[in-house]
């Protein structure tokens, strides 16, 4: 449950995605290009798999194997000729297919702070389409708002790129009390079976972790990324005194008095469910990044790239 509250809009810092006004909604995606070019362009440059490395299809030069490589990868001819543990580096596919499993579910229509968990999440699946597209790549999504999933096909260029994030910008809000179904939302992207490439999957991860093995079964034809959107109000309650909960996906709310008790029980209960996320993405394969309402989200997206680059190049313990 979250409490009732909004982000001000007047008093967004500089890092904030826009706000996705329906007046100004061209404008808004226009500055959303400019601050993901601006600051991320030529970050993933020859590297298709960029926002998760991982092996391609075509063989490429073998190294000596550091702590950390995954041992399926040896190349055990060179290793016998030179004595020495060698790796079979690979060069990543020419062409990427990225689909993206946007959750739009009424849990994201909520933020305390500099925006809302539905404008994060537009300005996350921002950052994948102006990523991965160019040089032959195609995208497409499968968005779900809780009444369905919404699939928009696979295509490239940079027309396709700004009318697909415009449409899922564009998509209307499930009335309060629709319950989110992210095991039916990666579904629809499991199948049909599409050729291999990256998925990406933009939730929340609130709720039962029922959606576990569909992730599995995705992970095991394509590179997985999960971005989850998070705001201070999931993870822990303010100490104002009586406060109304309300859980958008089921219309049910609660006037509570947040004690110490009180607030350290939900601090601990969101904790432990956020560790129960982070335990079944890995376990799926799944890279996790991890991005918040009250911080610079591209400082975060950086981050996370280059700690991926340096950890696939073995410069990481």
């Amino acid at each position: 449950m979250s409490a009732t509250a909004q982000p001000a809009g007047g008093d967004r810092p500089s890092w904030a995605p826009p706000a996705l006004d329906t007046g100004r909604m061209e404008a808004a995606l226009k500055s959303l290009e400019l601050s993901v070019r601006g600051r991320l362009d030529g970050l993933l440059q020859g590297n298709h798999l960029g926002l998760v490395p991982g092996p391609g299809t075509e063989p490429g030069e073998a190294r000596v194997y550091q702590p950390g490589d995954d041992v399926r990868r040896m190349d055990w001819a060179v290793t016998a000729r030179t004595a020495e543990p060698h790796i079979r580096q690979t060069v990543a596919d020419r062409e990427l297919e990225t689909w993206v499993a946007m959750d739009l579910s009424p849990s994201l229509d909520f933020g305390s702070a500099a925006c809302d968990k539905r404008e994060l999440a537009v300005a996350a699946l921002a950052a994948v389409v102006f990523l991965t597209s160019g040089g032959g790549n195609r995208i497409g999504a499968v968005l779900d708002n809780g009444t369905g999933p919404v699939r928009l096909p696979a295509r490239g260029g940079a027309a396709h790129a700004r009318a697909l994030l415009r449409k899922v910008a564009g998509s209307p809000r499930a009335e309060e009390g629709t319950r989110g179904d992210l095991t039916r939302l990666l579904e629809s992207l499991r199948r049909p079976p599409r050729r291999r490439g990256l998925a990406v999957v933009i939730s929340d991860f609130l709720g039962p972790t029922d959606w576990q093995r569909a992730l599995r079964g995705l992970g095991a034809r394509h590179s997985l990324l999960a971005v989850e959107v998070l705001d201070p109000r999931d993870l822990e309650l303010p100490d104002v005194g009586t406060v109304l909960l309300s859980d958008p996906e089921t219309g049910k709310q609660r006037e509570v008095h947040t004690t110490p008790v009180l607030r350290k029980e939900f601090a601990a209960a969101a904790a432990a469910h956020r560790e129960e996320v982070a335990g079944v993405l890995r376990r799926a394969g799944c890279a996790h990044l991890v991005l918040r309402t009250d911080s610079d989200w591209i400082a975060d997206v950086v981050r996370f790239v280059v700690a991926r680059k340096r950890g696939w190049s073995g410069g990481a313990a």
